[in-house]
């Protein structure tokens, strides 16, 4: 690798993205990180690709003195670990010895990363971005125990959608503020939270799914049968909130060895492309055979993907509410995420367990009223409440608001809007 070349690649790069964070709508996102880059710690920003890590990244080091390159370059296609030092030799030379803070982007790409950052750390701010969920697996959590911090970054969520609009929320809304809630809510569900969508639409979408698929999945893990991968993927978007097995997925292709399709679907988990939710037991064993419920890492996914139909609605405010609660854990709640299925099938959605406990119990419905809400559903949580020990009961509704008291159990009713700006 030639170094002349490499500073001409930093220069372009770090102009392009500081002519795109001029020009663009840029929001403060949610997440709070300063902190972690006080102390001597690399921290890690993780998450699918396109949603806004690099932007984070160099938002920590507003108006610092900092190098930045993305691994990402078809240029730097071939780089090799031995090359990673004429990279800092070319930060030096293009912004002086005393640079310290880096941004290293999508440094997944070159085998043998993990040492380099593990010796810039002892004397630099690092951080850096990854779109794999194994980029910390490995040597570097060894060598690293204690000393790195990683965070989860997601599509918008819904506050960063509403501010991204310049929408502001009052603690009280008059009729028609909560209408406006409504509709600004159901094109957030359409779609979605991708930043890029909201300046180049729906095309955006197909280019990062292309992308995740064939750059994140199927090159690196060299896939020979892509088009039955494809098919995979797809199913598991488009029927996002549904449970699934590794047999019935096997069924919709011609691939018969399972092995295969359960490393398929775990390339896409950790590609952020999709995520599972396990059905809750106290036995292990259970949760091991029983099946899946997948979901899409974005709403404009699903509907990208999928088809209209009755049931989509409920579909995607079950994939936000399970977005959302990942988010919500990746920010420091430390929480696990389950469902509840009994041997008489009676569902509820979302189990939320710290440590032994079952802290909540959530059911999601697109009724507007307490009439409209199917009596199986609150059935449903009440019986699971009583199995769990867990009085904590939530149905999350399309707009209706209440606590209500039914067959002895409190039952808060909130709509999804006013939910997600908790």
């Amino acid at each position: 690798m030639d170094k002349e070349m490499l500073k001409t690649i930093i220069k372009e790069q770090a102009e392009m993205i500081e002519q795109r964070l001029g020009n663009e709508h840029i929001i403060e996102r949610d997440a709070k990180l300063e902190d972690y880059l006080k102390s001597n710690v690399a921290l890690f920003i993780l998450g699918v690709r396109r949603s806004g890590k690099s932007t984070l990244a160099m938002q920590l080091f507003k108006g610092q003195k900092h190098g930045y390159i993305n691994f990402d370059d078809e240029r730097l296609l071939g780089m090799k670990a031995n090359d990673l030092n004429l990279v800092l030799q070319a930060f030096y030379e293009l912004y002086g010895n005393d640079l310290g803070n880096l941004i290293l982007d999508e440094i997944q790409n070159i085998e043998g990363w993990e040492p380099f950052v593990g010796r810039l750390r002892e004397t630099k701010r690092v951080i850096v971005t990854g779109s794999n969920s194994k980029l910390l697996s490995g040597e570097l959590a060894t060598r690293l125990t204690g000393r790195h911090i990683d965070f989860t970054l997601y599509p918008f969520s819904f506050s960063e959608f509403l501010r991204y609009k310049n929408v502001s929320v009052g603690s009280t809304l008059t009729t028609q503020e909560r209408a406006n809630m409504n509709r600004l809510m159901l094109e957030y569900l359409n779609n979605g939270g991708f930043p890029e969508f909201f300046k180049y639409g729906r095309a955006s979408l197909e280019s990062i799914y292309n992308d995740i698929i064939n750059r994140d999945i199927i090159q690196r893990h060299k896939i020979k049968n892509a088009e039955a991968l494809r098919q995979i993927a797809r199913f598991l978007i488009s029927n996002s909130s549904q449970e699934f097995t590794y047999s019935s997925l096997r069924r919709i292709t011609q691939v018969k060895n399972q092995i295969t399709i359960t490393n398929w679907v775990k390339y896409m988990e950790d590609a952020y492309l999709i995520f599972a939710a396990e059905r809750f037991s106290h036995k292990l064993k259970n949760m091991a055979i029983a099946p899946k419920k997948g979901f899409a890492i974005d709403t404009g996914l699903v509907n990208l993907l999928g088809f209209s139909s009755d049931n989509n609605l409920s579909r995607l405010m079950e994939t936000c509410v399970a977005i959302e609660i990942k988010r919500r854990s990746a920010a420091g709640r430390n929480f696990n995420m389950y469902y509840w299925k009994d041997h008489r099938q009676h569902e509820v959605d979302f189990v939320i367990k710290t440590g032994e406990k079952v802290n909540q119990l959530i059911q999601v419905t697109n009724a507007s009223s307490l009439e409209e809400i199917k009596e199986r559903e609150i059935a449903n949580i009440i019986e699971a409440g009583k199995e769990l020990r867990c009085d904590n009961l939530l149905i999350i509704t399309l707009d209706y608001e209440a606590n209500e008291r039914i067959n002895g159990h409190a039952i808060s009713f909130v709509p999804l809007w006013k939910w997600l700006l908790e």
